[in-house]
């Protein structure tokens, strides 16, 4: 699925057992390469939800805890109550109906947080969240040895895994760091909203079966964005998260 900002100039390059240096890496690229790499939060808001406001702060609290990839998707079925929010895509919201139906939930809420798109907890509830993102690194997780980095212009992904339980997705996730917005109607109407890691784009840059594989894409349609990429490793068949990764791009968002 493609968002308002085009990726069609992107391209995946399959690049089966090569080997090369991956310089730039993020924290987060280092971790997920030597370990059980971090746990992916993933909230759905809405700045037109007044229960959000909570959930958006405390993303940004996670966006900053080392071992989490935090990121805010603005889904658009809020948009309709009196204020538009300009981050919101319908790509977002098919996204969360997908782990509606993995999950077995029954109706679409905000704000809801995934974690490693295994389970859900409500976004404003950060000791249950907590609870979950401690729990899913105690747990005896699959995780593949990831890697990502921006070279000659390229963002390339590096994935090696021994016994995959099954077939993956690899798809990059586009964020803008932080954004401050004065809301004019809606149920948020008079308030400044600070919002973190908002998603700009989520493309699909191909599939992951193992043992190793290199993806490369262009970095130029990532231009505008002032934040980073995630890049996430995730099962086709049930939609758990088993690597992720960031890489830092571009400079500060408004």
């Amino acid at each position: 699925m493609i968002t308002r900002r085009s990726f069609s100039a992107l391209t995946a390059a399959g690049l089966a057992g090569a080997a090369m240096p991956v310089p730039s890496e993020s924290g987060a690229a280092r971790a997920a390469a030597g370990g059980a790499g971090p746990v992916v939060v993933e909230l759905f808001t809405s700045q037109g939800c007044s229960s959000c406001p909570p959930a958006d702060a405390y993303l940004g609290r996670l966006a900053r805890r080392e071992g989490v990839v935090a990121l805010a998707y603005h889904v658009d079925y809020w948009d309709y109550i009196g204020w538009r929010d300009p981050f919101a895509d319908a790509a977002y919201t098919a996204r969360q109906k997908d782990y509606r139906q993995s999950l077995g939930n029954r109706t679409l809420y905000t704000p809801q947080m995934v974690i490693d798109g295994t389970v859900d907890a409500v976004g404003s509830d950060s000791r249950r969240v907590d609870a979950l993102i401690q729990r899913r690194r105690a747990s005896d997780r699959h995780t593949v040895a990831l890697r990502a980095g921006l070279v000659n212009g390229e963002i390339r992904v590096e994935i090696d895994d021994v016994g995959m339980p099954g077939p993956a997705e690899v798809t990059a996730v586009a964020f803008d760091a932080y954004h401050l917005t004065e809301i004019r109607r809606g149920e948020n109407a008079g308030l400044r909203l600070e919002d973190f890691n908002v998603v700009r784009a989520i493309q699909r840059i191909g599939e992951f079966h193992g043992p190793g594989r290199t993806i490369s894409v262009s970095a130029d349609p990532w231009a505008d964005v002032k934040g980073g990429i995630a890049i996430l490793v995730q099962s086709i068949d049930n939609r758990t998260i088993w690597g992720a990764t960031t890489v830092a791009v571009g400079g500060s968002a408004t």
